[in-house]
């Protein structure tokens, strides 16, 4: 059946990218993280529910409990996971062996390295490591081995057979949150066995807008005749509507929910932490695939966790990106990946890193780094950019997620670069703690206390008013608060109006509006229209 004719990509046909049955973010692409959660999460995760999946089941019915280390599995799965358990130990050897030696390092550094040369440790770094490590002291001589990441992708850690993918039809926008379960085979999905790297997905999504031949598309991507049900729903032979390009003389933003924004002049398109939706309830008016433009000249990553890195929308939109912008990474360290190394290994060519306050020329204007701090319960991670952005003589600054701990920062920005015009800001001030993300890459015990003050915060009421206060925008729009329903299997945030993050931005939209600013927590799609001014000196 249509192997001649010409079809499109349906619009709701959905993506999730896999590593080795899980749910895939940048942290399962780096190998030595990767081995981490492989090791420290997801075996210990599927053991405890094999042994008592009732026990989980009972969890997730407590509201307060979505998110945490439970399966999301009926108890009649336990064979399915028992088995996926098995396997993982089979198959994922090189991995846990690297988890193992990791641990081994660390352990060796805090009892051996006492201030005297490194050189005599080279020969008892476990084997899995040796040649990938550096060992280094701090200036305080404090240890620590810095990882050769582009040595690690070139070996069996890295290993792309590990990946696949899930497509099926999202009829309606809940899911249920994916990082804490492995996704088993279901009737009505198509499992692709193919790296993240193939070319074959290109073609696949760029079926959005332009037809191609069911019958090429079937040799892509080599699926299997007794997928050809399944594999035939995805597609249709009516066109998408043609979304309108913007031609304004000023600036268009369109929010497509959580930090996701669209800033479009009539020569140029930046796309910031993709997370677009399906389509889904229809109560709930939203931007999806149909309304980007079919280029993208700058994609933005604000920073690497799993609703602002989205490996599921970056894959789709692969074909359209021009310039993939992430944040300048330390280099080498476990808890902080480079964001670079692991987009380029997936097939993202042009992977760009900016460094805090470095600047890209685009069409028009310019784009700055600006510096974040917190959000990463006190980690060194580097891979964190906010994004200062003047175009058409008007001054954005999207800051995601960061966190206004220093106030003097913004007072120093504002110095350099002048006041804002709009500023986007995050708001989720209750965050997780420290154990939720980054605990399968802790190699030493966690105490309770420590987990539960070092929190991946954004900023409370006070610390966003100031930064207003320092900015002098004109208009304020609280954003990347997770609320949308399409983003819930990402976040499981579920709030209510007396939860802290509402409470506090209330506040903020509150004092903003007081002082003749306009303000507002955006929710579900918003488009912004700013005029053109004269270029001021300060974007030059």
């Amino acid at each position: 059946m249509w192997r001649n004719e010409s079809l499109y990509l349906k619009p709701d046909v959905l993506l999730e990218p896999l590593f080795n049955q899980w749910y895939a973010w940048p942290y399962l692409i780096a190998p030595a993280s990767a081995a981490m959660y492989v090791a420290n999460q997801h075996l210990k995760l599927m053991q405890s529910f094999v042994a008592a999946p009732q026990t989980h089941q009972a969890a997730l019915r407590n509201p307060a409990l979505l998110g945490g280390p439970f399966l999301n599995c009926d108890p009649r799965h336990a064979p399915e996971v028992k088995s996926l358990w098995e396997r993982t130990i089979k198959e994922q050897q090189p991995l846990l062996a690297l988890a193992e030696s990791i641990r081994a390092l660390d352990q060796l550094l805090d009892e051996e390295a006492l201030g005297l040369s490194l050189s005599p440790l080279y020969a008892r770094v476990p084997e899995p490591l040796r040649g990938c490590v550096e060992l280094v002291y701090d200036a305080n001589h404090r240890p620590s081995a810095r990882l050769i990441e582009g040595l690690l992708y070139q070996s069996q850690y890295y290993n792309p057979a590990a990946q696949s993918l899930l497509l099926w039809r999202a009829a309606q926008d809940a899911r249920s949150f994916v990082f804490s379960t492995p996704r088993l085979p279901e009737t009505r999905q198509l499992q692709l066995s193919l790296p993240f790297a193939h070319a074959g997905l290109d073609e696949l999504f760029k079926m959005r807008r332009t037809p191609q031949r069911h019958g090429f598309i079937k040799e892509q991507l080599a699926i299997p005749d007794t997928d050809d049900e399944l594999f035939a729903d995805l597609f249709t032979d009516a066109p998408p509507p043609a979304p309108a390009s913007y031609q304004g003389a000023g600036v268009r933003i369109r929010y497509f929910g959580h930090a996701c924004l669209l800033i479009e002049t009539a020569e140029v398109s930046l796309l910031c932490d993709p997370a677009i939706s399906y389509g889904g309830a229809p109560d709930i008016e939203r931007f999806t695939f149909a309304d980007l433009p079919a280029r993208l000249d700058y994609v933005l990553i604000t920073h690497n966790h799993q609703d602002h890195c989205l490996l599921e929308t970056l894959l789709q939109l692969r074909p359209q990106i021009g310039t993939l912008v992430v944040p300048k990474n330390n280099g080498g360290s476990l808890v902080d990946p480079s964001l670079k190394l692991a987009l380029r290994q997936i097939g993202f060519r042009n992977v760009i890193e900016l460094d805090e306050m470095e600047s890209l020329e685009m069409s028009g204007g310019q784009i700055i780094g600006v510096p974040f701090l917190g959000e990463h319960a006190d980690l060194g991670i580097r891979s964190k950019l906010a994004y200062w952005i003047a175009v058409k003589g008007q001054r954005l600054l999207c800051v995601a997620d960061s966190e206004n701990l220093e106030p003097k920062l913004y007072e120093r920005i504002a110095n350099v670069l002048g006041p804002a015009d709009v500023l986007f800001v995050g708001m989720e001030c209750d965050g997780a703690p420290l154990s939720w993300l980054y605990g399968a890459l802790l190699t030493k015990p966690l105490s309770r206390k420590m987990d539960q003050t070092r929190r991946s915060n954004g900023s409370d009421f006070l610390q966003a008013q100031a930064l207003v206060e320092q900015l002098s925008p004109t208009q304020v729009y609280v954003y990347a608060m997770g609320q949308e329903p399409w983003l819930t299997y990402l976040t499981s945030l579920r709030y209510t109006p007396t939860s802290r993050p509402i409470v506090e931005s209330n506040q903020l939209i509150d004092a903003c509006r007081q002082r003749g600013v306009t303000a507002e927590r955006l929710y579900g799609q918003k488009e912004i229209h700013l005029p053109p001014r004269t270029s001021r000196k300060e974007d030059k």
